[in-house]
């Protein structure tokens, strides 16, 4: 598989108009993925500085962008019901002509649920929450009418290696973590050691990571360990120079 790349644009401090302006661009330049977070508040900086809701935000995405695929990096699953969740990614892969990611996690942003009125719980009870969703999750996808355009993949990110990365071999076609490269690497043999116990094709999960912009240069770092997609995170300014990095490369066979 060659290397895909994308980017994670940040929808705090901002403007639609920046994050329209940004993800257009994106999907111009040739990027494969799109990607914002699933938060209500900022996570870094003024913590009361502009925000905006994901799901929204990737309907006009949709509607935009021609290209590339798109997704939350990730949803936090206590936000929404399950059976809801699977149908509102269902009607975005058709309004996108079949471009999405169901991106999934067990939710960790703990002011996202005290001001939203969800109940917190601990680790393990999101946890267990999410191990009672996704199947849901995939059985509504099943039931739909009309079905998704797309493939529809379902993508978990976490690197819990007692439980999340078993979810993952039971249930992701994708899974992401973060850099550095040892990190990855760590965490995809943990991975794999899961699917062998599950019986699973540890080939059949696609190994996404998420870096950081000054983390782009020398793709073959992730390669080598075996990432087949890298996404830079960027906030507002949308800096793009270091998606073009990752494109560049990624055309050059890298």
């Amino acid at each position: 598989m060659s290397l895909k790349v994308g980017c994670q644009l940040h929808p705090q401090a901002t403007s639609v108009g920046a994050l329209r302006s940004a993800w257009q661009e994106a999907d111009a330049m040739g990027a494969d993925s799109i990607w914002v977070w699933d938060h209500f508040y900022p996570l870094y900086g003024n913590p009361d500085a502009e925000h905006f809701e994901a799901w929204t935000l990737l309907s006009a995405m949709a509607a935009d962008t021609r290209r590339a695929m798109l997704g939350t990096m990730v949803t936090g699953n206590s936000y929404r019901n399950p059976e809801l969740l699977a149908d509102m990614v269902r009607t975005l892969d058709h309004l996108s002509d079949g471009r999405m990611y169901l991106g999934v996690g067990a939710g960790w942003f703990e002011r996202d649920y005290e001001e939203y009125g969800y109940e917190f719980g601990t680790v393990g009870s999101r946890l267990r929450q999410l191990e009672a969703d996704l199947p849901r999750m995939r059985s509504r996808l099943d039931q739909l009418n009309p079905p998704p355009v797309g493939r529809l993949p379902i993508l978990i990110g976490g690197s819990g290696r007692k439980v999340t990365l078993r979810l993952v071999a039971e249930h992701a076609d994708a899974w992401n973590c973060f850099g550095p490269p040892e990190n990855v690497a760590e965490l995809s043999a943990i991975l794999d050691d899961w699917c062998a116990k599950v019986g699973r094709d540890p080939a059949e999960v696609e190994r996404t990571v998420c870096i950081a912009q000054d983390d782009v240069e020398d793709v073959g770092r992730y390669t080598d360990v075996g990432v087949d997609h890298l996404i830079v995170m960027t906030g507002d300014p949308f800096d793009l120079a270091s998606l073009q990095v990752l494109i560049d490369q990624r055309d050059a066979g890298a």
